[in-house]
C-alpha cells in the first residue's frame, strides 16, 4: 500500500490500514530483531564486530531515535498529553526518560569504540538491549493500549499523516525502507 504526502508516493510495510500504534509496534518488532543481532555480537569473544557494530549504531541513532521516537516525541505524547495521560510522573515521562537514557548509551559506545575498548562497549551494549527490550515491552503493553482507548479515529488519521511527514522529513524517501532491510540483515549476524 502507498500513502501521499504532499504528492508524493510513500510505501508502507503493511498498507495504509495500520493505526498509528500499530505502525510503532511494526517498527518495534524491527527492532527487536537488531537487539537479537546486537545479542549475538556481544557475546562474541572478541566482542562485537567493528564494522556490524557501526552499522546497528547507525540504525539505532537514525531509525529508532531520528524516525521512531520522533513519532512518539513530537507526535503520539503530546496528543496523549491532551487526553489527560501525564507527562510527569507518568508513563509519558518514563519513557521519554528512557529515550534519553538509551541516546546515553548510544554514544558512550561511540565513545568507547573510538577508544577501541571492547569491553565497556559490549557492557553499553548490552545495557541498550536490555532498556530497549524493557522499554518496547511498555510502550506495547501499556501506553499504546491507553492510546488505543483515547485516540479518536480523527486523531489517529492525523498522527498516520504526521507520521509519513516524520519518515519523508527526517528520514527521506526509501530510507526507512533500507533500514528494516538493514535490521532483517544485522539479525542474521
Amino acid at each position: 500500500m502507498e500513502r501521499r504526502l504532499e504528492g508524493r508516493l510513500l510505501k508502507l510495510p503493511k498498507g495504509d490500514t495500520m493505526s498509528p500504534t500499530e505502525e510503532l509496534r511494526h517498527e518495534h518488532q524491527i527492532i527487536l530483531l537488531v537487539l537479537q543481532g546486537a545479542e549475538k555480537q556481544a557475546v562474541l569473544p572478541e566482542g562485537p564486530e567493528r564494522a556490524i557494530l557501526n552499522e546497528m549504531i547507525e540504525l539505532f541513532v537514525n531509525f529508532v531515535d531520528r524516525c521512531h521516537h520522533t513519532k512518539e516525541e513530537k507526535h503520539l505524547f503530546p496528543k496523549l498529553e491532551e487526553h489527560g495521560i501525564p507527562h510527569e510522573n507518568g508513563p509519558i515521562g518514563v519513557m521519554l526518560h528512557e529515550h534519553e537514557q538509551g541516546r546515553g548509551l548510544i554514544a558512550a559506545m561511540k565513545e568507547k569504540l573510538a577508544a577501541n575498548n571492547p569491553s565497556a562497549v559490549k557492557k553499553h551494549l548490552l545495557d541498550y538491549v536490555q532498556l530497549l527490550q524493557s522499554h518496547i515491552n511498555k510502550e506495547n503493553e501499556v501506553l499504546f493500549v491507553m492510546a488505543d482507548k483515547v485516540l479518536t479515529a480523527a486523531e489517529q488519521h492525523d498522527l498516520s499523516s504526521a507520521f509519513v511527514k516524520v519518515e519523508a522529513e527526517e528520514m527521506g524517501e526509501g530510507v526507512h525502507e533500507k533500514y528494516h532491510q538493514l535490521a532483517h540483515r544485522l539479525s542474521a549476524q
